[in-house]
């Protein structure tokens, strides 16, 4: 007498594994480069706010006689200013809608004086005296530099 075996389809518990530990490899190898992407993100949308931010300083000054924006910078650059820099209607407004947030921090506002070191107590710092604007964050980004001197 001849017995049919029948024959059951599926994986063996090897193979499962298998799968899995290789899945487990791929995720390992994957995932830590989602992370430095953020981080690569924030870095890159810092830079491209900053280069905005000075790019209207520098309008400002060269509508208004040599003369950068004054403790009211948010106000002067995203709204319409006369020559002097008071309200008015023939320049401006050099940023539109609102003054961009540092992406790292995600703060709007704004320390005007003199320049030392970052201290993450607002978003930006600028030096109405010349003109110099930087992100008011400490740390680096994932490209080595310092958030302050980019």
């Amino acid at each position: 007498m001849i017995r049919n075996r029948h024959r059951e389809t599926g994986f063996t518990l090897v193979e499962l594994l298998i799968v899995v530990i290789i899945l487990g490899i791929l995720a390992a190898v994957v995932i830590p480069q989602f992370n430095t992407a953020a981080a690569e993100s924030k870095e890159s949308a810092l830079a491209s706010n900053l280069a905005t931010i000075r790019q209207a300083v520098e309008m400002y000054k060269v509508q208004h006689n040599d003369a950068y924006p004054g403790a009211t910078i948010e106000v002067q650059l995203t709204t319409s200013t006369d020559v002097n820099g008071a309200a008015g209607t023939k320049y401006g407004p050099y940023i539109r809608n609102s003054f961009p947030k540092n992406p790292v921090q995600g703060a709007a506002t704004i320390t005007v004086g003199t320049i030392t070191a970052a201290d993450d107590a607002s978003g930006w710092l600028y030096d109405s005296a010349t003109g110099e604007f930087r992100a008011n964050s400490t740390g680096s980004g994932p490209s080595g530099t310092a958030y302050f001197d980019l």
